[in-house]
Parts: structure tokens; sequence; C-alpha cells
């Protein structure tokens, strides 16, 4: 994360002042959009496909390609049509781990049912102090975020002395998440390097997404990875990118046009995701 010094007219900067009183917004947040409506870059966005409640409730139809992933983020993660193994996306390629192990990288035409991604700009790089286990890790993180009602995109880079996943099988239509969770593959490897990326989200939107944390990996060369149950390390680099926009595509299927979604998908959604608040 760059700082910029620069003078600015004195009107100017009370009307800045006023703008960040008046919308409860810091002022290096204010500048930030500008420029970056300006330059025409895209502000710091998480775009996601669908909703975790229309997960929970087994509304797994594909909607969209992984091509059309790739168009708005380089960093996210996911599931794929009929919850066929975990979507992990790093460096803008979209891979996907099933429930025997395996790890492929998809095509442009795979269709996923939900996912999450956005261009992965970080506004904190910083190296972790070694992590006895995954609670650890995650306290390090939470030291980190400056917010609980903002959203989050991480990316940790680094050697694991163990790392433990999961990668859901594919599911029968309607088949709730929570059912298909319960039998789930899970995997554990030691002294392997790779990377874990997802996103931190509040609670107040779980009807939206995943709240807490929610983390996949892939393992350095591309063979390993799932969605993360614990892990231990040391030598990690932590990437943190605070997000201030959630763009959410909602799927025009039948499945979801006339599906109950009136449920709170929180319970489900801990014993299922293994979610941490």
């Amino acid at each position: 994360m760059q700082q910029l010094s620069c003078v600015v007219r004195d009107e100017l900067w009370q009307r800045l002042q006023r703008q960040s009183k008046e919308t409860d917004q810091p002022v290096s947040h204010i500048i930030n959009r500008a420029l970056a409506d300006y330059l025409g870059v895209e502000a710091h966005t998480i775009y996601q496909v669908s909703t975790s409640t229309a997960i929970v409730e087994g509304i797994y139809q594909g909607v969209v390609r992984a091509g059309t992933l790739r168009e708005h983020g380089d960093l996210g993660l996911g599931t794929f049509e009929d919850l066929d193994g975990e979507m992990v996306v790093v460096d803008g390629r979209v891979y996907q781990v099933r429930c025997d192990g395996s790890v492929h990288e998809v095509g442009d035409d795979v269709l996923s049912p939900f996912a999450a991604v956005t261009h992965f700009s970080p506004d904190t790089l910083i190296d972790l102090h070694p992590c006895p286990n995954f609670e650890n890790l995650l306290t390090q993180v939470d030291r980190l975020r400056d917010s609980e009602n903002m959203f989050y995109s991480i990316r940790i880079d680094g050697h694991f002395d163990t790392m433990h996943t999961r990668a859901v099988c594919k599911a029968e239509k309607g088949f709730r998440l929570v059912n298909a969770a319960a039998i789930q593959p899970e995997f554990n490897f030691s002294d392997i390097s790779g990377t874990l990326v997802g996103f931190w989200t509040p609670a107040y939107a779980r009807t939206l997404s995943i709240p807490g944390y929610h983390l996949h990996f892939l393992s350095a060369d591309r063979t390993k990875g799932g969605h993360v149950l614990g892990c231990s390390g040391s030598g990690l680099r932590l990437q943190l990118q605070r997000d201030c926009n959630v763009q959410i595509a909602l799927p025009e299927t039948e499945d979801f046009l006339h599906g109950d979604l009136h449920r709170d998908p929180g319970a489900d959604l801990a014993t299922a995701e293994g979610v941490r608040k």
C-alpha cells in the first residue's frame, strides 16, 4: 500500500472532511474511490454468484461459466455444478478439487452455482508469526482487520507444517448442503507449500455469503487442495484487502426463482463449512 502526499485547495479539503463526516467513511477511502473512478480502475469489489442460503437449500444448478468468473476476478473460491468439488481461484486460474483428492485446472465453459472472486490488490502485506494451529492463524488476521462490518479478501502464501482440508462430493438435486457435507472426504497433508485464498464476511450478511472466514487451499504444485479445516505453519505471508463493494449476481433458474429461501442458514453453514465467526 503506497502513501500519497499532495496539496489540495482549502475548499476541496473542507468538502472532503464534510463528506467523510456525513458518510462515516475515512478520507483515505473517499480519495481511493475518487482516484479509481477517474482512472477507470475497479474499486475493491467482490463479485459473487448466488447466495449462501440457496446453496444451503440444495440449489446447485450451474449458472455462471468459469470464464465469466475470471473476467471479474483473479482470486476467489466457490464450488461447481451439482456441488462437484471445491473451487480455488489463484492468479486468475480456476482449479477444481474433487472429493477423490484430485486437482484439475478447469476450462472457461465449466459451470458454477456459487462462487466469489475479486481483482486482488491488497492493502496490507505482512509476515505472520509462526502459527501452531488454525485458530492462531485466524487470530493474527483478526488483529489486522479494522472493522467487523466490512468484507475482506485474503491470500496467505508459504510453507505449512500441517494442512487439513475437505472436498464435497457431487450431490443430487435438492440434496441439502448439511447432508452433503456429512459425507465429504477429508485430507491431511504435511510439510506442504501452497496458498490459502478466501474471504471474511460480516455476520449480518450470512443469508448472502458464508459468515466469518471461508478459505480454500491449493498446493504450490497444484496437486492438492480443498476447503480448509485446519493448518499450522511458519514463514507465512498474508495479503489482505478490505472490500467496499459487493456485487451479487442472482440466478434466474427455476430452482432459484421458486426455491424456499426464507430460513436463516446460519446453523447449517456452521455445521457444513466449519465456520469461524
